[in-house]
Order: C-alpha cells, then structure tokens, then sequence
C-alpha cells in the first residue's frame, strides 16, 4: 500500500547533529544524550499563565517539534512536525509522604529512558506542584536539537511571557523559525569564510600529536564516574578584579587558568605534566548568527593548544594564551566534526574530548511572583575529564564541578585534584601576577 507523505519541508541534520544521530545508532536501548533542566518556583505561581506561557514556547520553538528519519535515499532528515508538540503536563504530588523525592525518581526514569529519535516524543515539559506555593518545572531535550545555551533561551522565553501575561506588557519577539539557522549554516558551508577557517584549523593542529581519537560506539561511558562540586564564591572578588586588570572576561580567565593547571597536573594517569597538550573548549557560536533568537544544537567544541612556559609571569603566560583564544573563537563557527574529516580519522571515529573545560554564566529567569532556583538534571555524558564552572553572569554563586572516568584517572589521583585545584586559583588570583608560573604551580605536588 502507498502513502502520500504529508507536505512538510524536510531538511539534512547539521554535521553537529549528525554526530548525535550516529551516537544514537551506536548506543541502541542506552539513554546517552538527554538534557533536563528543572526549575524550582516557590511562593505564588499563576497556572493557567504558566500553562499558557509554556506551550505557547513549545510551538515558538521549532526544534521541540523535530521528526527524524532515514530517507530511501540513506540521508537522514529532520521536519518541524506540530502533532509532535508537547504540551505542559500538570503532576500533582501533594499527596505523597515525600514529594520532592517522588518528584526527583519521576524525572530521573524519565532522564533514563532511551529514546527512539525516529518514533518517541523528544521533548517532555511537565509542572509538578509539591506544596500549596511550591513547584517545580522540569524541561527534557536531547542534545541532538538543544544546547545548553537554548535551554537559556526556552527558559527566558518562558519567563517574558508569562510576565507579560500578568502585567499586559509586551513580552518580546518570538523565536526565529529553525530553518533559518538551518540556511545560514548552508550558507556559510558554502562559501568563503568555511573555507578561510578551514585552513586556519589545519594548520594550527599541524604537528598536534596528542590528538586521541576514538571510534564511535565505543565510548564506554561510565556509570559511576568520579564528581565533586566545589562552591568558590569567596574567589569571586579576586576573579573580577584579576579579570578587570588583565582585560579579559571572567569566564576567559577561568578557561586560561584552567589549562595552566592542566599543564602542570594533568587529569589522567597516563599523561605526563608539563608537556604541551590539547584542552577542548565548548563554543557558543552564536554571536552575529540568527541562532542568537533560535534554540538549536549550535554549540561547537574547539581544540586549543596550551604550552606553558614557566619561567613567565603568570601575567605574560594569560595575555599569550588570551591572545591565542581570541584567534581560535575568530575562527570558531567551523564545526570539530568537519575538522575530524579533514584531519581523515576516518567516518567511524571522533576525537577524544578531554580534558574539557566549560564556564557556564546563565542566569535563571525570574517569574514574577515567584523564586526561582534552576538546576540541570542531565546534560549528556562526558569524555575522560571534565572541568565545569557554574555562576551567574557577573560570577556570583560561582561553583566548580570536576568529573573524571575511574578508567583514566585513579581514585588518588582524582582526590588530590578536588583539593589542589581550588587551591592553585586562590594562589592564582590573590598574588602578584608578576610572579612566575613555576612559583604559582610549587603550590601542587608532582603528578
């Protein structure tokens, strides 16, 4: 029997989301890349304006309508399909003897549930109410369409027009259609600006021979890897300051801090310190792109060298590395899986993100009435080891979270870690930045 297909237009995934499509096909059965975010919203909340707000966002957002499937011609695509559009469910568990932890095991087998990208609904928003004047939001993805920066996006959104449906302010523009991004990125594909940073990435990863690669399927992500948290908000004072002198933003000075220390105490056993090495960067993208107002999977991941010269001040040792940062993002829209073909690793295999190092400055969105607090539930699995910082976008309620694979980093080795490493940015940020690496680093034991 025929079937006419509906008229939708369908379009290829972006090389970014055809990296997660072939992770899915990899890991059949396993939950590997969901994301979920739950806010909580204590005091008085409207519902029906919450309701309104949240739907009207998931019909905004295109990307939460997404459909995939393998056409007869073997090329995987992706159509906005509006029966696909998830509306706002509303939980209620005040019933239960402990409804935060009912709450919290809801979401997490809901986290844990692997999805069928060709037939599953990829998106879930629900409103849990705890207590008479007690919710919370919960907002689940899949990074093949969402990034941590559109999550920001949904969530602010969310917060501009419920606050306009209080007051009858206006709430803002809506969302650019998906396929807008889906055309710019075409369009700088194929033009010259690909190519020029093409050429920068080849040969700034010209004689890089710390570049692991992996085949794909055989991540082998821990079920348990090593975490800890580290509030650092006493830093921030110093942070601001030193940032302010050296000219640079905060979240840089972390970063460039960041790879100093990697040189110096690497996070596996089987690196040797001190020696030049690879860190792998999250980058935004989105500044002069329509992506700026469209959530999507934009989000690239950039190599950045780090060689360390020890007998530098502290302060010569940033502004090199700043220097060289700012030459990366410059060129930074070229996607890491393009970099990968070019390189002729070959279709199968990937590069081997770590260590990585990410600073997220996003604020939470405020809902009139309302306190909110959010916190991300899932954001898909790291490579080896991972370095996250966390705080609000002048740096307050600054946080630090470490994570490492008990297959590369031994148990000794990640303690001393979670105590040296906070230790080495309070050295860092409170002398003379005259001083020499080598006098900042005498801080650590060998590694």
């Amino acid at each position: 029997m025929t079937t006419t297909r509906p008229p939708r237009d369908w379009h290829d995934l972006t090389l970014g989301q055809l990296d997660f499509w072939q992770e899915a096909c990899a890991h059949p059965g396993k939950s590997v890349s969901t994301v979920a975010h739950v806010t909580r919203l204590t005091d008085v909340l409207n519902r029906d304006a919450f309701t309104k707000a949240v739907n009207r966002v998931a019909a905004e957002a295109g990307v939460l309508s997404l459909r995939f499937r393998t056409c007869n011609d073997g090329i995987v695509r992706q159509t906005v399909d509006p029966t696909q559009t998830p509306k706002l469910r509303h939980i209620d568990l005040r019933q239960e003897t402990d409804p935060e932890t009912t709450a919290l095991h809801m979401m997490q087998e809901d986290i844990d549930l692997a999805l069928d990208l060709t037939r599953d609904p990829l998106s879930a928003q629900w409103l849990i109410q705890l207590g008479a004047r007690e919710w919370l939001w919960y907002c689940r993805g899949h990074h093949i369409f969402l990034d941590g920066y559109s999550m920001s996006l949904i969530e602010g959104r969310v917060a501009r027009l419920y606050n306009a449906g209080l007051s009858g302010v206006d709430s803002g523009p809506s969302f650019l259609p998906f396929a807008d991004y889906l055309q710019e990125e075409n369009r700088y594909r194929a033009g010259p600006c690909h190519a020029r940073d093409g050429e920068f990435w080849r040969n700034y990863l010209d004689g890089a021979t710390d570049l692991q690669v992996l085949r794909k399927g055989d991540e082998d992500y821990p079920q348990h890897p090593y975490e800890s948290c580290i509030e650092l908000a006493h830093l921030v004072p110093a942070l601001r300051q030193m940032a302010e002198q050296l000219r640079l933003g905060w979240p840089d000075l972390l970063t460039l801090l960041s790879g100093i220390w990697l040189w110096s105490c690497p996070g596996e056993d089987r690196r040797s310190p001190r020696q030049p090495q690879t860190i792998w960067l999250p980058f935004m993208g989105r500044m002069g792109s329509v992506s700026a107002s469209i959530p999507a999977m934009v989000v690239n991941i950039l190599p950045f060298r780090v060689d360390v010269s020890g007998s530098l001040s502290l302060s010569e040792q940033l502004a090199i590395m700043a220097e060289d940062r700012r030459r990366c993002r410059r060129h930074g829209r070229y996607r890491i899986e393009q970099m990968t073909s070019d390189r002729r690793i070959g279709e199968a295999k990937r590069f081997f993100f770590s260590p990585l190092v990410n600073v997220l400055p996003f604020e939470t969105s405020e809902l009139s009435g309302c306190r909110t607090e959010r916190r991300v539930l899932a954001a898909g699995p790291g490579d080896g080891f991972n370095v996250s910082f966390s705080a609000r976008n002048d740096g307050s309620g600054l946080a630090l979270i470490i994570e490492a694979d008990p297959a590369l980093t031994s148990a000794t080795l990640f303690v001393r870690q979670v105590e040296e490493f906070p230790r080495f940015l309070d050295n860092a940020l409170r002398q003379v930045s005259e001083r020499s690496v080598d006098e900042l680093c005498a801080c650590l034991q060998p590694c």
